[in-house]
């Protein structure tokens, strides 16, 4: 009797096991669509405001302009803001291509910083000032050589517009942090 009890117990264990781990499969795969979504939409909500700030009236449309986002939680709060590098004929100079911080303005963006000359890799760092995390990009050509990687970080309004002058500061030794565009990714064509 108590033989045929346990068989019943672990084959109805069994199936309530089975139940709850088709439950979470499926759950997990809807979670996996949403981001998929999410992100879709973030990238084209975002592709529409580049095209609409980096549109220059006068001399049209830089057919050339490629883009990188990178999107990072800088501020601690939950919410992304991001990390665009910018490539094209009108983007870039000896000295680098031009690097964007936007945060979340309502269903749009707002620009941040416009750093001029920056080059990849761009890493976000563990360090903090005034509750946004430093970036660190790298700084070569355009007379700096060799180049070093340069620590940019908030003033509580912005980050430096340039990463070869201070308030920018030469990184020196190991600082923590994660590449979030990295130097051997070409990029998306802003314009297709």
């Amino acid at each position: 009797m108590r033989e045929l009890w346990l068989g019943r117990f672990f084959k109805t264990a069994l199936a309530w096991a089975s139940c709850l781990m088709f439950l979470v499969a499926t759950s997990f795969a809807q979670t996996e669509q949403q981001s998929v979504i999410l992100s879709s939409r973030s990238a084209n909500t975002l592709r529409t405001f580049l095209q609409g700030y980096l549109k220059r009236p006068s001399l049209g449309i830089d057919k050339t302009t490629r883009y990188i986002a990178a999107f990072v939680d800088l501020k601690g709060d939950g919410k992304q803001e991001i990390i665009v590098y910018v490539t094209g004929r009108w983007w870039c100079g000896s000295g680098g291509c031009q690097t964007l911080i936007l945060s979340p303005a309502g269903s749009s963006y707002r620009v941040v910083t416009k750093i001029l000359i920056t080059r990849p890799p761009i890493r976000v760092l563990t360090n903090a000032s005034h509750g946004w995390r430093s970036i660190g990009v790298w700084v070569q050509g355009g007379g700096i050589q060799p180049g070093y990687e340069a620590e940019l970080r908030f003033d509580g309004k912005t980050y430096p517009i340039s990463p070869a002058n201070p308030p920018a500061l030469p990184l020196t030794g190991k600082v923590a942090g994660d590449v979030v565009v990295p130097s051997t990714q070409e990029g998306t064509l802003l314009y297709p």
